[in-house]
């Protein structure tokens, strides 16, 4: 069943895709960000696409009674899977030229769920947030929304179809309930569960349906509108409703919900009321606007990969030039995509079976790239052992980083040692990292008897142990999961006239807090939180910092002025990673009128704007983004004591 084409749905898609390229180039003027809401471009896709199929749909289903599953998804494979290839399989040699191997895996495993059509659920799971830096620097971040739109092509036709043969006179109020569940959740769910509302295909429901719904009134009950006041007005709100939401909107918006309606109802407005004379669709019809338009599939896959492998190469931020030569790059690129590869697939003298081969080939190729690289890559093991020292420019495996764990066994706390103060630390490996500071220069702190509480399992948060502790005081219980509360722990925090809680802060920990410090004043406790550090490599994600990945990249240690600039970018980017937790645990402190100590004051240098990366004799002091190296804990725990970091009185 072919639709009428509609050039002003082009230039609905040449804004849509545009305002993504720009949010994802981090456009400024005049220093200030642009385009900050061009996420909002996602959605226009969506309303379109809901729109457009539901047209397919129902036009086949009114006229003939019938519906053609097998022409249908031939048409979504044709129209979607040839191009999703082409960029992948081009991807995969510049991921393997680029990327670390850790990386290259991950990027791998994202190419492999994109073609199963579940990248969305990869991404989620990973722990990877939309909108983040870090996600700048992954080349298939964006195929989240082609996962989300093919699991709407496999399960929305159906539903439409069965909803109309049996349940035809329902059919609107199946729709609006469809469209109003889904928005209640994701109103509730981008206030409580963000990341999964934001990645799964119920959030995005409200704009298919929106699409659905003014399809329904068009076939169904034939109620275009041709009121002449409303055909010259609403196009144009629906115009000024998108714009405003790309250019006003922030990342800092819940989204979707109610609020982010706006640019829903913007579409909804364009596609419904446009006429052919009318001025706001002789603008989107334009030439230029509908020529986008129909790149713009081309345009949406490729833009990020070149964005993020750009972003990779480059060891210096990008400059507005930079980001105008990756758009040009994307534009030329996105044409010879639409005329070579989208064109000639979605022509139906294509043999059909040439998509489906090209398919199982690319899937074969991927695989192939992979047994490959375990086979014949010794570099893995480099990166998977990274925590190394420096000498004579010469990198050298260090002990694992569980050594300190396996060998730490001070003595037990002693109540009667009253020249010395007890101090307990509560947290996960950040707090491990404290301690270590401190034990390994224990001369320098002999005042002070430190102990630890935390979790076996690295990735408990510090609410976890003190929720244990709770549990000790108010229960008198000797174990909590995987804390054991012995004696001597119960000692420990009997006698500990000072508890750190110090931590890698999840979200829940800052609601427990709340509820945690009072009880631990109430034992006439001194409380005390430290911030948290996350020097962290954008282009090579969680696991190595900028100096692991200048050394894996250039096989060498970089000389004094390079290795200043590497401090720099570490000392922005953990500033800034750093500051919305800071500033978080600066107000519980307050309110709380306890001690908050950043630690920033000693892994950082306000003065230079630098963060120290290795000792002065050449010893990395991070093995990976932020947990330390046994060389990096003395040389901490010496600048410590040097800036009286830690006073506690």
């Amino acid at each position: 069943m072919k639709i009428n084409y509609r050039p002003e749905i082009d230039g609905l898609r040449a804004i849509a895709v545009s305002s993504v390229i720009f949010y994802h180039a981090q456009l400024t003027l005049f220093g200030s960000s642009i385009f900050e809401g061009g996420f909002i471009g996602v959605d226009i896709f969506f309303v379109i696409s809901g729109y457009l199929i539901t047209s397919l749909i129902l036009k086949e289903l009114d006229i003939t009674g019938k519906f053609s599953f097998k022409y249908f998804y031939e048409r979504r494979a044709r129209r979607i899977l040839p191009a999703l290839i082409v960029v992948m399989v081009a991807s995969l040699p510049v991921a393997w030229l680029l990327l670390v191997p850790e990386n290259f895996i991950e990027f791998t495993k994202s190419v492999l769920y994109s073609l199963g059509f579940s990248s969305n659920f990869y991404f989620h799971y990973s722990g990877l947030q939309y909108g983040t830096e870090e996600g700048l620097f992954k080349p298939l971040l964006h195929t989240w929304s082609l996962s989300v739109e093919e699991q709407y092509y496999i399960i929305f036709p159906i539903i439409l179809f069965f909803s109309f043969k049996y349940f035809r006179k329902y059919l609107l109020l199946i729709l609006f309930f469809g469209f109003f569940t889904s928005l209640l959740m994701a109103e509730w769910g981008s206030r409580n569960y963000p990341a999964v509302t934001f990645y799964f295909l119920h959030k995005k429901m409200r704009e298919i349906i929106a699409g659905s719904l003014l399809n329904y009134f068009e076939i169904l009950k034939k109620k275009k509108l041709n009121n002449s006041t409303l055909v010259s007005i609403l196009p144009t709100v629906g115009i000024i409703l998108i714009f405003h939401s790309i250019i006003f909107y922030n990342d800092k918006i819940f989204h979707p919900s109610f609020f982010t309606l706006s640019p829903i109802i913007g579409v909804s407005l364009v596609i419904f009321f446009s006429k052919k004379d009318e001025i706001m669709t002789k603008i989107l019809s334009s030439k230029i606007l509908s020529g986008i338009g129909l790149i713009s599939y081309s345009l949406y896959l490729w833009h990020y990969p070149i964005f993020a492998f750009a972003r990779i190469k480059s060891d210096l931020p990008p400059s507005q030039y930079d980001k105008f030569e990756w758009i040009v790059l994307t534009v030329v690129i996105s044409i010879i995509s639409y005329f070579f590869i989208e064109k000639f697939f979605r022509n139906k003298k294509t043999n059909f079976f040439k998509i489906l081969f090209l398919f199982f080939m690319s899937i074969i190729t991927i695989l192939s790239c992979l047994l490959l690289f375990y086979k014949f890559s010794n570099s893995f093991e480099f990166t998977k052992n990274i925590r190394m020292n420096i000498d004579n420019k010469k990198i050298f495996l260090m002990a694992d980083y569980y050594k300190f764990r396996k060998t730490y066994s001070p003595e037990n706390f002693d109540p009667l040692k009253k020249d010395k103060r007890n101090i307990l630390i509560v947290g996960n490996s950040i707090g491990e990292d404290l301690l270590k500071n401190f034990y390994l220069n224990k001369e320098l702190f002999k005042d002070y008897h430190f102990e630890l509480i935390s979790s076996k399992k690295r990735k408990r948060n510090s609410v976890y142990q003190i929720k244990c502790l709770k549990r000790l005081i108010t229960k008198n219980d000797t174990k909590c999961g995987d804390v054991d509360f012995t004696d001597n722990i119960s000692r420990q925090f009997k006698d500990s006239e000072i508890i750190i809680l110090s931590t890698f802060w999840f979200e829940e920990d800052f609601t427990a807090l709340n509820d945690l410090i009072p009880l631990l004043q109430s034992k006439n406790k001194k409380i005390i939180i430290t911030s948290q550090s996350i020097f962290m490599d954008l282009r090579t994600g969680k696991k190595l910092n900028p100096f692991d990945y200048y050394i894996y990249k250039n096989k060498e240690f970089p000389d004094e002025e390079k290795l200043k600039k590497i401090e720099e970018e570490v000392f922005k980017v953990s500033i800034e990673k750093n500051k919305n937790t800071t500033n978080r645990l600066i107000a519980i402190a307050k309110k709380f009128d306890i001690q908050f100590l950043n630690m920033e004051k000693f892994q950082c240098n306000q003065s230079d704007m630098t963060c120290d990366l290795v000792t002065p004799e050449n010893h990395k002091i991070y093995w990976d983004w932020t947990h330390v190296t046994d060389e990096g804990a003395k040389y901490l725990g010496n600048k410590i004591y040097e800036l009286n970091w830690f006073k506690i009185d």
